[in-house]
């Protein structure tokens, strides 16, 4: 049987998304409404209508099987619409076909639909949430037999099975069976238990735990993760977490955050920083408003905290799971059933630990559908997070790091000096990621249509800020100049915009649109040997081909595009 490692860039997702308008949005995994009242409930039971007829279809047990859904705290006072009015109606379409509704009577996890999935048997998921999105948008995410966001050709079919079904049965609007059909049950209680116990079968050092002096603040950004993370400290032989007080309890309006999104670093985690300097506290955690990304910060000087990106929590998390791997398989044998996955945006060190250490990595395109997708493919035992969930989980990636601290502190080590350690065995990945908000549809599709026609049709840019650009691969069109057929590994995403650009000075660089907002996404990435460890050239010429790149290829200001304000 072989293992997978699977390292979660805890700050992606990949979503489809129209703003500013009163119509539901499909994507391969994800569903959206914004402002408004009538047409979202109009469009929601269409839209499940829709996934019904699909997965009635798709499998014959499936009034056996049944289906899971969950819900976030999201919530329109003034139209009284929010996630659990939503997930109730999507119970309401599937009772009143006679399918069983796994329906959690309160808020959970996002990642507590794909993992009761995968443990009851249930033939999808539904899990109404925006993430981290602002407060005015809803939606929700679908998950496939296999507990992974579905993809393609699924997504695909979906939607035409939604074209298919404009008019609402009349029997789905019936939110009472979500209270007094007998196919209705409350999964809560079994999987918060088989959830944590799952957990606790990872935790390695437990007795470690419990003597840690180490202290930690935890946010919930006004969501759901405040009771789940603190129980699963506790499965660790952890105390509780310090909460935020002001961010614990569920808010819809998150109305001491600019944004919930943990990805915009120290401008939202303000909070939780002044908090830890009060009390003392080393680490300090943030769960999104739906609990499936993480940002963590580490307290060095008094007054001075490191917060992580996304890439060097990916590169500690890496460290620590192959670490862990080695002291229960000291043969090196065992390493050739062994992969890491990362995506095609995340950073390249894992790469680097699969070059040096002698296992698989295998990449795969940007949101974790695509990784559930490929454990799913070698049909694998996930090792720590990939195993119970296959995808976000920002529950579990926060007292494995809780985890991961104590034990280095043990070693007179901090989260960061580790880092460094990591860099300097198999070199120095220095990454920025960062984004230009445009609105225009129009726009973004003629930016990218110059970039494949930059020098005459058909040809891609030949340099950026200096440097040669060796290798171009665009997920959008199928083209990869690297490999000898020119057609890409990674399979083929027309629906969205993707392109990567390798340059000769070994910096990788993607430009892609966002799955969930109006955006522009740009990953820049120096992947350097080892040995060379010169951080500020390094980060100096990151900087110089980043910005070069987007002057020159998104063009700003003659595009009207917003650049990030925070």
């Amino acid at each position: 049987m072989l293992s997978s490692i699977v390292i979660p860039n805890l700050v992606s997702k990949s979503k489809f998304w129209y703003r500013n308008k009163l119509t539901v949005s499909w994507s391969t995994a994800h569903i959206s409404y914004r402002h408004g009242l009538i047409v979202p409930f109009f469009s929601h039971s269409s839209s499940l209508q829709g996934m019904y007829k699909y997965l009635a279809r798709s499998f014959p047990d499936f009034g056996s099987r049944g289906i899971v859904v969950g819900y976030d705290t999201r919530a329109q006072e003034a139209s009284g619409c929010n996630s659990e009015r939503l997930a109730r109606l999507t119970a309401a379409v599937m009772l009143c076909k006679d399918i069983p509704v796994f329906l959690f009577s309160t808020y959970v996890p996002t990642p507590f639909v794909p993992y009761a999935v995968k443990r009851l048997g249930a033939a999808a998921g539904v899990m109404v949430t925006a993430s981290h999105n602002p407060k005015e948008d809803n939606g929700y995410k679908v998950y496939w037999h296999n507990g992974a966001q579905i993809s393609s050709p699924n997504d695909k079919e979906i939607l035409k099975c939604i074209e298919e079904s404009s008019e609402p049965w009349s029997e789905s609007w019936n939110e009472s069976l979500a209270d007094n059909s007998p196919l209705r049950s409350d999964p809560l209680r079994e999987i918060s238990k088989m959830y944590m116990e799952d957990l606790s079968s990872v935790c390695f050092h437990r007795e470690l735990n419990t003597k840690s002096p180490l202290k930690f603040v935890h946010s919930s950004f006004h969501g759901v993760g405040h009771d789940y993370v603190q129980q699963a400290f506790r499965a660790f032989g952890f105390p509780p977490p310090i909460p935020v007080p002001e961010q614990k309890d569920p808010d819809p309006n998150f109305s001491t955050v600019s944004c919930p999104n943990p990805e915009e670093g120290e401008s939202v985690l303000e909070l939780s920083l002044r908090l830890a300097e009060r009390e003392n506290a080393t680490i300090v955690m943030a769960t999104d408003p739906d609990a499936d990304r993480l940002a963590v910060a580490e307290q060095s000087d008094r007054c001075r905290w490191k917060v992580f990106t996304g890439n060097e929590l990916a590169a500690l998390l890496g460290w620590w799971m192959l670490f862990n791997w080695k002291e229960t398989h000291p043969d090196p044998a065992d390493r050739e059933r062994m992969y890491m996955l990362a995506t095609t945006v995340s950073s390249k060190i894992l790469k680097a630990f699969a070059r040096k250490e002698g296992f698989h990595f295998e990449e795969t395109l940007p949101g974790f559908k695509w990784i559930g997708k490929k454990i799913h493919e070698l049909e694998s035992i996930g090792f720590l997070c990939g195993s119970m969930v296959p995808d976000k989980d920002g529950v579990s990636a926060a007292v494995v790091v809780a985890e991961m601290a104590s034990y280095l502190y043990n070693k007179n080590l901090t989260l960061h000096q580790q880092l460094e350690n990591i860099f300097e065995t198999y070199g120095y990945h220095i990454s920025t990621t960062s984004y230009v908000i445009c609105y225009d549809p129009p726009t973004v599709k003629r930016i990218f249509t110059r970039l494949r026609n930059f020098e005459g049709e058909n040809t891609y840019p030949r340099s950026s800020g200096g440097h040669s650009i060796v290798d171009v691969r665009d997920v959008t069109t199928g083209y990869d100049s690297s490999q000898p057929d020119k057609l890409c590994v990674l399979p083929m995403t027309k629906s969205s915009q993707m392109i990567t650009f390798t340059l000769q000075n070994g910096i990788v660089a993607t430009l892609r649109t966002s799955g969930t907002e109006p955006k522009i996404k740009f990953y820049t990435e120096f992947c350097a040997p080892p040995g060379k460890s010169d951080i500020s050239s390094l980060e100096e010429e990151l900087k110089k081909v980043t910005d070069t790149l987007v002057e020159e290829f998104l063009e700003p200001d003659k595009n009207n595009l917003i650049r990030r304000s925070i």
